[in-house]
């Protein structure tokens, strides 16, 4: 089951650049449903009170100003829960991962 997230109240900063996502198996990058590379960014999320760092999936090479501790906008972030054999987790995914529009300051 996929659960969609609100981050209409989260902020959310770079904690690592994005890096291709690498196959397990065959060590080649991955790709998603329609043929687009995937990227893995790990940010930080921050709101009410509290942070993690999570890893989020994004198709599509991320643009270069994305880069470690700068702040981003996450659209169309879905969290999915899984169970391997004695494993479980969440992983996330985006829509898109991009730069946050910072607005300069005014003179």
């Amino acid at each position: 089951m996929r659960l969609p997230i609100d981050t209409s109240a989260i902020a959310f900063l770079c904690a690592l650049a994005p890096e291709p996502v690498i196959d397990f198996e065959t060590r080649r990058p991955r790709a998603d449903e329609n043929g687009e590379p995937l990227y893995v960014i790990q940010l930080l999320a921050m709101g009410d009170g509290s942070a993690d760092l999570l890893a989020v999936k994004v198709p599509g090479v991320p643009s270069s100003a994305i880069r470690q501790g700068a702040p981003v906008k996450v659209t169309g972030l879905v969290a999915q829960p899984w169970t391997r054999a004695d494993r479980s987790g969440v992983s996330f995914k985006a829509a898109r991962v991009e730069p946050a529009i910072t607005q300069a300051k005014a003179s």
